[in-house]
């Protein structure tokens, strides 16, 4: 595994939370006219979206950090053997086929993930489909 296919996969995640979230969102808005409308029950069904839609955030956090944990891990990997490649070509001298990767922080942090979770990206899904409902 590599940091771009971790990338690949974050942003896969991404994109079926969109999906979650547009599809939870119309239901949101289908429960809004009917509590509007007087519907009790509608109005108690638009309360446990609101509760599945913070478990939805609570899930969607742990991926994130899944994933960051994962990145970091890699590109640490990655780093210690591009420092060990050097050592075993002086040991064997046999030349370096491998090319440097850019690892460490840096790496990650110049990765597309990377740099959502430092500009503070992330699914949003929570946040978004919470205050669409209740605002």
């Amino acid at each position: 595994m590599d940091p771009q296919t971790i990338d690949q996969t974050y942003g896969q995640l991404q994109n079926e939370f969109q999906e979650v979230s547009q599809s939870l969102q119309a239901l949101a808005n289908k429960l809004q006219k009917a509590a509007q409308g007087g519907d009790q029950q509608a109005q108690e069904w638009l309360f446990d979206l609101k509760t599945l839609a913070l478990s939805i955030k609570s899930e969607e956090m742990q991926v994130q950090n899944l994933l960051s944990n994962i990145h970091q891990f890699v590109d640490n990997q990655h780093q210690t053997y591009a420092q060990q490649i050097p050592q075993y070509q002086q040991q064997y001298a046999q030349p370096q086929y491998a090319a440097p990767h850019q690892g460490g922080l840096g790496g990650f942090l110049n990765s597309g993930f990377g740099r959502a979770i430092t500009w503070g990206a992330g699914f949003g899904l929570g946040d978004d489909l919470i205050n669409d409902i209740f605002n």
